[in-house]
């Protein structure tokens, strides 16, 4: 696994080994980052909300196309140390790596009045997670007007969400993965 595009292309990801880390392809990332590049004026998101981190590669690519700060957040140990590492052999500084769940890390920041341009859900494809993240995301007010969640599933657990600020802006699918981008 690498970063695939900007200031960090090239630079190779650590992931853990014996986990059961599904990391986004190389494709399914640049692919996101295309289409995000696309819809706005290049990439323009400063703050960078990584939800079920898992590697951090995600975020990172942000980072390498331009973003300021990311926080990451996995309550797996593990990953927290991959993301760690990961932040070291990329050489990025500023960015905080959260230990703890989604849900609850999504209403502790938003109690912060914490902002984030851009958000990532991509918890595992059979937690049923993303559906809910979604939910607490569009009622915390942790993105501002225009900013943009990408949400990540499987083909066989679609999103099943009901949701009052955030619309559909995008849906592809790549293999066995499902991308849904939204806008609030």
């Amino acid at each position: 696994m690498r970063v695939v595009s900007g200031a960090l292309k090239g630079k190779r990801l650590a992931c853990p080994k014996g986990q059961s880390i599904r990391p986004t392809s190389d494709k399914v990332r640049e692919a996101v980052f295309t289409i995000l590049a696309h819809q706005g004026e290049g990439f323009g998101y400063k703050r960078v909300l990584d939800l079920f981190a898992g590697t951090g590669a995600m975020g990172i690519e942000a980072i390498s196309r331009g973003a300021e700060e990311a926080v990451f957040v996995d309550s797996d140990p593990a990953s927290c140390a991959v993301i760690r590492k990961n932040l070291d052999l990329c050489g990025v500084s500023g960015s905080a790596v959260l230990r703890g769940g989604a849900l609850e890390t999504i209403a502790r920041l938003s109690q912060k009045g914490d902002r984030f341009g851009l958000v990532f859900i991509d918890p595992p494809y059979a937690s049923g997670l993303a559906s809910e993240a979604l939910r607490a995301l569009d009622s915390s007010g942790l993105l501002p007007e225009d900013g943009v969640c990408v949400a990540e599933t499987s083909k066989r657990n679609p999103l099943q969400s009901e949701l009052a600020t955030l619309r559909l802006a995008e849906e592809r699918r790549y293999g066995d993965t499902l991308v849904y981008i939204f806008r609030r």
